[in-house]
């Protein structure tokens, strides 16, 4: 297969945990040719989609006293050729949040492409449609208390219904902006007004779920079904559990709440095109569903002696049998 990964610059990628270098990395072990983009590096042209696109080889990273090592030199790019997407097999959309208008914009450009020739993960419209915060709400027998506002009076009445809640910006991601709230904060109200840009922007606030400190649960979907999973657990006095907060990741098993959780929630991912997801849930509740670019593959074949990168790759080459 030929496979374009539209990612961040290669170069700020971390091979040890990026899911994108994962991704990549176990395409080329198995033989399919590998070409990188940035956004900023697409246009249309005729009606199609094109891209300046580098080919890239990978040396893979190796598991040392349960830690993942990369070589100095873990990539090798060679020439950029101008082409159409159209030539690809698939399309990653692997470019990290925030989903602001440069995003979409290059969302409109993948539109392009003809989804019977080039398969887009995920796709476009997708990806439009699915703020990672609110699209969890079609799935709200599965979650805490939440609701999505950005006034100060709604806010406050359901902290002190709960005593304690979660603010969360709609277009955060690796736990920026999250904060802890209570009703007797004398910053609340502050943090209201900082928080949704004085008024500007909704947020959603969800119950507290004291479960929070025993991890926050990754699950890896792939067309639905459920791949694998890791517990991201905080450390010393940081709430969240975040990775890209210094969460530790645990081995942890899919329950069978869960999956009956990814079994309902997956007839409305696989007709919104939103192949490879990254759902949270705390306690047994989901909290939020990701589709830009979810990580998490890393830390899962470390505990878990797999290649969940090889498996995606397997799903996509069925796709074209």
């Amino acid at each position: 297969m030929k496979l374009t990964f539209i990612i961040d610059p290669i170069a700020k990628l971390d091979p040890t945990h990026d899911t994108s270098v994962a991704l990549m990395e176990a395409a080329d072990q198995l033989g399919h040719q590998v070409w990188i983009t940035q956004a900023e590096k697409l246009s249309v042209v005729g009606g199609e989609a094109w891209g300046f696109l580098q080919p890239v080889k990978f040396t893979p990273v190796e598991l040392q006293n349960g830690r993942w090592v990369a070589q100095e030199g873990w990539y090798q790019l060679g020439n950029v050729v101008f082409q159409a997407l159209g030539e690809m097999d698939a399309v990653f959309m692997r470019t990290d949040p925030p989903v602001d208008v440069s995003y979409l914009y290059t969302t409109f450009i993948l539109d392009c492409l003809d989804p019977t020739q080039t398969l887009v993960i995920n796709s476009p419209s997708g990806l439009r449609n699915a703020n990672e915060k609110m699209f969890a709400l079609q799935f709200a027998e599965w979650m805490p208390a939440t609701i999505v506002s950005r006034d100060k009076v709604v806010i406050r009445q359901f902290v002190e219904t709960h005593g304690a809640a979660v603010l969360k910006p709609l277009g955060g991601k690796g736990g920026e902006g999250i904060l802890f709230l209570t009703p007797d904060d004398k910053n609340f109200n502050s943090l209201i007004e900082v928080s949704t840009g004085q008024n500007r922007e909704p947020l959603m606030i969800q119950q507290f779920l004291p479960a929070a400190k025993d991890g926050d649960k990754r699950i890896i979907v792939l067309d639905g079904k459920p791949l694998g999973a890791v517990n991201r657990i905080p450390t010393g006095k940081e709430f969240r559990g975040n990775m890209a907060v210094g969460g530790r990741s645990e081995k942890v098993a899919i329950t069978d709440r869960e999956y009956q959780m990814c079994a309902e929630m997956a007839p409305k991912l696989q007709a919104a095109g939103l192949y490879f997801v990254g759902i949270d849930v705390i306690g047994g509740y989901l909290t939020e569903v990701n589709v830009t670019s979810p990580t998490g593959i890393r830390e899962i074949d470390r505990l878990n002696n797999v290649s969940l990168g090889q498996e995606v790759m397997e799903w996509l080459a069925a796709q074209f049998e």
